[in-house]
């Protein structure tokens, strides 16, 4: 567990598409990317977060756009395990940056890797 174990205790995650504009929230998903920054710009790693399942029948419509959520670690040029494949349980203040549901420095749990597709 990274940046501490999630004060979840039996809360399951909310779904990426259902999660509120602000407020405490334990979600999970998988990394499609990440974006490091240049070594002359503060530190700072994010990574976009989808969800992992597949569409779950009458949560989203087929073809519509996957639910995403930035996560970003601020002060960090890594995160260790943090890479694009792997799933992970997140816990964090969320709010919206740049249009986006957004969690800095989010408490995390990796669940998986996914291995060579």
């Amino acid at each position: 567990m990274g940046g501490g174990s999630p004060a979840s205790h039996g809360r399951a995650p909310v779904p990426l598409d259902q999660l509120p504009d602000k407020g405490r929230v334990l979600c999970q998903g998988r990394i499609e990317s990440v974006t490091y920054v240049p070594a002359d710009r503060t530190a700072a790693f994010s990574a976009i977060v989808s969800d992992s399942g597949a569409l779950r029948p009458g949560s989203v419509r087929a073809g519509a756009a996957r639910a995403r959520l930035r996560v970003v670690w601020l002060g960090r040029r890594r995160v260790p395990g943090i890479e694009a494949g792997t799933e992970l349980k997140l816990e964090g203040m969320l709010s919206r940056s740049e249009g986006m549901p957004t969690i800095f420095n989010p408490r995390y749990e990796i669940l998986s890797h996914q291995e060579n597709e």
